[in-house]
């Protein structure tokens, strides 16, 4: 009787652990992947776009230093924030288990995503000769 006992306490705690490990290695990073994935992607297509104009704006400030320059380039170091809070998510995200490869593809998909609205944005808003 005793061994049988220990047999099922024994395969209670395997059953447990079965269960605890897919919990963390499976089902947890698959939730937060649900969970977030909208606000990864906006984050990430955010912070794309802020570091490119803050390319654009420093660039600008060393081939001409005007005021104008210069509070550009104030307003788009402003504008990193949204890089950090899109670090932060990414953190939490590889922290709860999902890769790196589908935090990329992720970021792939919004990039993609966006690409129809940007070049509607370029043609509503290109000057036209």
């Amino acid at each position: 009787m005793r061994a049988k006992g220990l047999l099922v306490g024994v395969n209670v705690l395997a059953c447990v652990a079965i269960i605890s490990l897919s919990w963390k290695f499976v089902i947890y990073p698959e939730y937060v992947k649900v969970v977030y994935k909208e606000e990864y992607q906006s984050l990430m297509f955010q912070c794309d776009n802020v570091m490119r104009d803050h390319l654009i704006a420093k660039n600008r400030v060393l081939h001409e230093k005007t005021e104008k320059a210069i509070k550009l380039l104030e307003s788009a170091e402003l504008g990193l924030m949204s890089c950090h809070e899109y670090d932060k998510l990414r953190k939490q995200m590889l922290v709860a288990g999902v890769v790196p490869e589908e935090l990329s593809m992720m970021g792939l998909e919004a990039i993609e995503a966006n690409v129809v609205d940007l070049k509607r944005y370029v043609e509503i808003h290109e000057f036209k000769f």
